[in-house]
C-alpha cells in the first residue's frame, strides 16, 4: 500500500514510533531504578550489565528467545506465505525457523560446561584458538548483526510507511534510538524485561486476531467457513506449484523450496549472532537448555498462528468490498512487501485492526533491536576493547565502552536503514527471495535477506558449534572450512545467477529463488546437496580435518574466562568504603576485569589491600556438576534431533523431493497428493490456536510464577518504603 492508500494517518505512525518508544524508555528506566534500589543486581557490575549475572530463569529466557526471534518479517512474511501457497506456507515458515533454536539448546548446555562465565562466544574462540580465528569469526558475528539490524530497521520502517504514510527515512532514523536509551540505562536485564512486555502483547494480539477470524467475525466466523472459502479460492485463483492448485495441500513446490532455504539461511542468523549466545550466558546454568527449548517451541506458535489466521484470511476476503484495492486486490508489490496481513486486519476490524497490527510490528522490531544492541555492544567491549586495546581495563572502563557501543550501533542501524531504503533494498530484499521465472513468479520478496545471510554466514555455523562443543575440533580446519564454504557459496550464487539469466547479474537476478537456493545448497548434478551446501561443506572440512588432526583440548582457558581469584570472587563496587581507603593505583588494579591474556584468563588480586578476601559474591549462582550438564546436553540432543525429524523430514512431499534441485534430499515419509478435508483443516486450525495458548502460558504466565517470590519481596520492600520503613535489598 502506498502512502496514498495508507490505512492510518501519518500522525498515528509517528505517534506509535515516538510515543511508544518514549513510554518503554521511561518504563524500563523506572524498572532499572527499582532493581537498583531493591535488589543486589547492580548495573555497575559488568556481569550484570552484559549477562544479567548469569541468573535469569528459564521461562524468561524462553520469552527473550521468542521476542528476539520475532521480527516484523516473522509476522508479515509468514502471513504472505499463507496468502501465496495456503496451508503449507505457515508450516514451512514456522518449522523452517524453529529447528535452529531447538538445536541451539545443545550449545547452551555445552557453553555452561566449557565456559560458564563467558560474556561472548567470541571470547571462547579467542581463548581456545587465538587471535586469527577470533578475528575471522568476529567478522561473521558483526556481519550477522549488521544484516539483522538493517533488516529490522528497514523492514520496520517500511511497514510503518505502508500502513500510515509516514516518511520512511524519518522512521528509519528514529526507530532504534528510544531502544538504545533504555538498554544503556539497564543493560540486558532491561532488554529482557522489555522482551516480556512485548511478548505478552504479541500473544494477546495474535489471540485476538484468531478469535475474531475463527469465532466472532461475520465475514468468516469459523474454521468450517474458512475451509469452504479456501476451496472456492482454489478454484478462482489456483496456486501454481500446488497439488491441483489447492490452498489446502502441503504438496507445494514453492512452500517446500522455501522451507529448505529458510532452514539453511536461518542457521547462521542464530549460531553466528551474539544475541542468542548472550541469552545462553544470562541463563541459570541448570536451566539454560530448558529456556531455549521453551523459547523454540513457543516461538513456533507465532508464525504458525499468525499466518494460519491472517494469511489465509487475506486469501478468502479478496471478494469483500472492504478489502484494499477491491475488486483487483493486492498488487504483486504489496504482497512482496508483506501486506496480506494488513489487508486482512483492515478488512476484518477496519482501522482498529490496522492499528493493532502496527503496534504488534513495532513491538517485534524494537524487542529484536534491543537484543542486537546488547549483543554488539558486548562484542565491542569484550572482543575489541578488552582483547586488543585495553587488556587491563577496569570494570568502569568496560561499562563505558559498552554504553558507547550501544549508542554507536543504534546510529549504525539508523544510517543503514536510510541507506538501504535509498538504494532500493526494501524489506522484500531483506528477508525473502524474489523469483521472477517459472513456478516461483512473484514469490514474496521478504526472505531474500535470510537466504543471502545463508550464503554469507552459513558456513560459520558448524565451526562455531565445534569450537564450543567438541574438544577435538582443529582450529585450522574450522577456520579454513568457514572461509572456503563462504567463498564457494558466493561463487555458486553468482555463477548460477549468470547461467540462468544469460550472463545478467543485477539486483533482480541475484535474488531469484534458484540462484539463492544454489548459493545456500550449491546443488550440482549427481551430487547430494547436503554434501555440497556451503553450510555442510564447511562442516565436512572441519569434521574431517579435526578427526585427522585432533586438538584434544582440555578447556582450561575457556573455563578460566572471567574467573576471579578464589578468594576475590566478589565484584567490588568502585564506591565501596573499603576501596575508598586504597590509593588510586590499588583501586584501579582491584577494578580490573578478568580478560584473556596469552590464552588464559587474568584475575585481579586484592591481596595486601586490607580487604576481607573471604566474602561471598552478592548474587551467588549455583554451578551444576559436569555430570549434570552432560546429562542435560544429552537430553537437548535427543529433543533437537527429534524436532528436526518431525518438523523437517516427515512432511516433505515426495513429488517435491523429486524436483531437480531437491532430488537428493532424504524424505522417506511423504504426504504428496493429500488435499485437506474439512476435518483435517479444522484440526490444523485448532492445533494452531492451542499452540498459541501454549506459547502464551510458557513465556507469558510461567515467568510470573518463576519470579513470584521475588516479585512479592520487592513489592514488600516498596510498600515499606512508602510507609517510611527502609528495607535491605534482596536477590530475586
Amino acid at each position: 500500500m502506498s502512502s496514498s492508500t495508507a490505512i492510518l494517518s501519518q500522525g498515528v505512525g509517528y505517534g506509535i514510533v515516538i510515543g511508544m518508544g518514549l513510554f518503554f524508555t521511561v518504563l524500563m528506566i523506572g524498572l532499572t531504578w527499582v532493581q537498583q534500589r531493591y535488589t543486589n543486581f547492580k548495573i555497575s557490575n559488568i556481569a550484570e550489565f552484559s549477562s544479567a549475572s548469569h541468573s535469569v530463569k528459564p521461562a524468561l529466557i524462553g520469552c527473550a528467545i521468542v521476542s528476539s526471534w520475532t521480527w516484523a518479517a516473522t509476522l508479515l512474511q509468514s502471513s504472505a506465505m499463507g496468502y501465496k501457497v495456503g496451508l503449507c506456507g505457515p508450516y514451512a515458515y514456522a518449522a523452517g525457523a524453529t529447528v535452529q533454536i531447538v538445536l541451539f539448546s545443545m550449545n547452551a548446555a555445552k557453553v555452561k560446561l566449557n565456559a560458564p562465565r563467558a560474556q561472548t562466544f567470541l571470547e571462547i574462540i579467542r581463548a581456545r584458538w587465538g587471535n586469527v580465528a577470533h578475528i575471522v569469526f568476529m567478522f561473521y558475528a558483526l556481519i550477522t548483526s549488521l544484516l539483522v539490524s538493517s533488516m529490522l530497521v528497514t523492514g520496520g520502517a517500511a511497514v510503518v510507511t505502508d500502513l500510515t504514510g509516514a516518511n520512511q527515512y524519518a522512521i528509519s532514523a528514529i526507530i532504534s534510538l528510544p531502544v538504545a536509551a533504555y538498554v544503556v540505562v539497564g543493560g540486558i536485564r532491561s532488554s529482557l524485561l522489555a522482551d516480556y512486555i512485548h511478548t505478552f502483547a504479541l500473544f494477546a494480539i495474535i489471540l485476538a486476531f484468531q478469535f475474531t477470524v475463527y469465532a466472532t467475525s461475520d465475514k468468516i466466523g469459523s474454521p468450517s467457513a474458512m475451509y469452504e472459502k479456501l476451496v472456492e479460492a482454489g478454484k478462482k485463483w489456483p496456486v501454481d506449484g500446488n497439488k491441483d492448485g489447492s490452498y489446502l495441500t502441503f504438496n507445494s513446490r514453492t512452500g517446500m523450496i522455501f522451507m529448505v532455504i529458510n532452514l539453511i539461511g536461518n542457521f547462521g542468523t542464530v549460531f553466528a549472532d551474539q544475541a542468542y549466545w548472550q541469552r545462553a550466558f544470562a541463563s541459570v546454568p541448570s536451566t539454560a537448555v530448558k529456556g531455549f527449548l521453551l523459547g523454540g517451541s513457543a516461538w513456533l506458535a507465532v508464525p504458525l498462528g499468525m499466518a494460519a489466521t491472517m494469511g489465509l484470511s487475506a486469501v478468502v476476503l479478496r471478494t469483500d468490498p472492504a478489502y484494499p484495492g477491491y475488486p483487483e486486490g493486492l498488487t504483486a508489490g504489496q504482497v512482496s512487501a508483506g501486506l496480506p496481513a494488513a489487508a486482512a486486519a483492515q478488512t476484518l476490524l477496519a482501522a482498529g485492526g490496522a492499528a493493532m497490527l502496527l503496534i504488534l510490528l513495532f513491538l517485534a522490531v524494537t524487542s529484536a533491536t534491543a537484543a542486537e544492541l546488547c549483543a554488539t555492544s558486548t562484542v565491542f567491549a569484550n572482543d575489541i576493547w578488552l582483547a586488543y586495546i585495553r587488556p587491563h581495563a577496569t570494570e568502569k572502563e568496560v561499562l563505558r565502552v559498552d554504553h558507547i557501543g550501544i549508542v554507536i550501533w543504534a546510529l549504525i542501524m539508523s544510517v543503514a536503514g536510510c541507506v538501504f531504503t535509498a538504494v532500493g533494498l526494501s524489506m522484500g530484499w531483506l528477508y525473502e527471495v524474489s523469483a521472477v521465472s517459472g513456478a516461483i513468479a512473484n514469490f514474496p520478496l521478504t526472505h531474500a535477506f535470510t537466504q543471502f545471510m545463508g550464503v554469507v554466514i552459513g558456513a560459520a555455523v558448524i565451526p562455531i558449534a565445534f569450537c564450543i562443543m567438541w574438544n577435538k575440533a582443529n582450529r585450522y580446519a574450522c577456520v579454513g572450512g568457514a572461509l572456503f564454504g563462504t567463498s564457494s557459496a558466493l561463487i555458486g550464487w553468482l555463477v548460477a545467477t549468470a547461467k540462468l539469466n544469460d550472463g545478467v547479474i543485477n539486483l533482480e537476478t541475484t535474488l531469484q529463488d534458484y540462484p539463492m537456493l544454489i548459493g545456500n545448497v550449491l546443488s550440482v548434478p549427481d551430487v547430494p546437496p547436503w554434501f555440497t551446501s556451503s553450510f555442510c561443506l564447511s562442516g565436512l572440512i572441519a569434521l574431517f580435518g579435526s578427526l585427522i588432526w585432533p586438538e584434544n583440548y582440555d578447556w582450561v582457558e575457556t573455563r578460566a574466562l572471567h574467573a576471579h581469584h578464589p578468594n576475590t570472587i566478589k565484584e567490588v563496587s568502585i564506591d565501596s568504603p573499603a576501596l575508598n581507603e586504597l590509593d588510586a593505583s590499588e583501586k584501579e588494579k582491584s577494578q580490573m576485569v578478568a580478560t584473556p591474556l596469552g590464552g588464559r584468563s587474568a584475575a585481579p588480586s586484592l591481596r595486601g589491600t586490607g580487604l576481607d578476601l573471604d566474602f561471598e559474591p552478592p548474587v551467588p549462582v549455583h554451578e551444576d556438576s559436569p555430570e549434570h550438564i552432560q546429562k542435560t546436553f544429552r537430553f537437548a540432543t535427543w529433543v533437537a534431533v527429534s524436532a528436526f525429524v518431525i518438523l523437517m523430514i516427515l512432511y516433505v512431499p515426495d513429488s517435491i523431493a523429486r524436483h531437480p534441485y531437491l532430488d537428493q534430499i532424504p524424505v522417506p515419509l511423504a504426504t504428496s497428493g493429500y488435499i485437506s478435508t474439512k476435518v483435517g483443516f479444522v484440526f490444523y486450525v485448532v492445533v494452531s490456536i492451542i499452540w498459541v495458548f501454549y506459547g502464551a502460558i510458557a513465556v507469558c504466565l510461567w515467568p510470573i510464577w518463576e519470579y513470584r517470590h521475588a516479585l512479592a519481596e520487592i513489592s514488600g520492600h516498596m510498600w515499606a518504603d512508602l510507609t517510611g520503613k527502609r528495607t535491605k535489598a534482596s536477590s530475586p
